[in-house]
């Protein structure tokens, strides 16, 4: 095998290595992400709730969160940094619409779980 074989061998497994999250955990909408949602969003993005009439998102099952607003999706899966619902709870979106509203921010291993979940597919 060439030095230019083993190279080209070599930077496929990495990539694939990469992608794969190097053993990164698998994070689960029903065992890591819907938690988190449950305590902070559910009571506010179901129908009655504030969050629900101002936007149509309803947070209480995992079709209602992929379904979005009624102005589009709040979940990219694959980029959690194009997605609203990472961009709102991790503060990079003005502070008047900083989720939760008007409440204490998410703990940073929340924010990071959500980002996880999103980043690998937000798959159920």
């Amino acid at each position: 095998m060439t030095k230019r074989a083993v190279f080209l061998a070599l930077s496929a497994v990495t990539v694939a290595a990469l992608q794969a999250g190097c053993g990164e955990k698998s994070v689960t909408y029903l065992g890591d992400v819907k938690p988190i949602i449950d305590v902070n969003c559910a009571s506010c993005h179901v129908p009655g709730g504030a969050g629900y009439e101002k936007s149509g998102l309803r947070m209480d099952s995992y079709d209602g969160l992929m379904k979005g607003t009624r102005f589009g999706a709040v979940v990219v899966p694959g980029s959690s940094v194009s997605s609203t619902l990472y961009i709102l709870v991790a503060g990079k979106a003005d502070p008047s619409i900083r989720m939760p509203h008007g409440g204490k921010s998410l703990p940073e291993a929340d924010i990071a779980t959500i980002a996880a979940w999103i980043d690998q597919g937000a798959k159920n």
